[in-house]
């Protein structure tokens, strides 16, 4: 059973720093994605940044030259280290992993975190 467990939300003034980490169990693909994505109040889920098995990592024009989506193999982790902040990217931050990475990371997620709560005041 894939299990996703997301943490190091928390709040902070705007232009602060934030690093989120999500521990994976149960998934052992070679081909994958993982990803971060956000949900704020009242808007739509969108998608953050995602990281493949091949190190390859796509980034939201909002968060770009901010965030940096990272990975350790050896832990089974993945990370979401968020710098200058802005009010705007408060919202919840899941992560997510799917099987393969065939067609890009954009899509297509099985598996779900809880989600961890990033608020950033400014």
């Amino acid at each position: 059973q894939v299990q996703l467990v997301e943490s190091g939300g928390g709040s902070v003034q705007a232009g602060g720093s934030l690093r989120l980490s999500c521990a994976a169990s149960g998934f052992t693909y070679s081909s994958y994605c993982m990803g971060w994505f956000r949900q704020a109040p009242g808007k739509e889920r969108e998608g953050v940044a995602t990281i493949d098995s091949d190190g390859y990592t796509s980034y939201a024009d909002s968060v770009k030259g901010r965030f940096t989506i990272s990975q350790d193999n050896a832990k089974n982790t993945v990370s979401l280290q968020m710098n200058s902040l802005k009010p705007e990217d408060t919202a919840i931050y899941y992560c997510a992993a799917r099987k393969g990475s065939w067609g890009g990371c954009a899509y297509g997620y099985s598996y779900w975190g809880q989600g961890t709560q990033v608020t950033v005041s400014s």
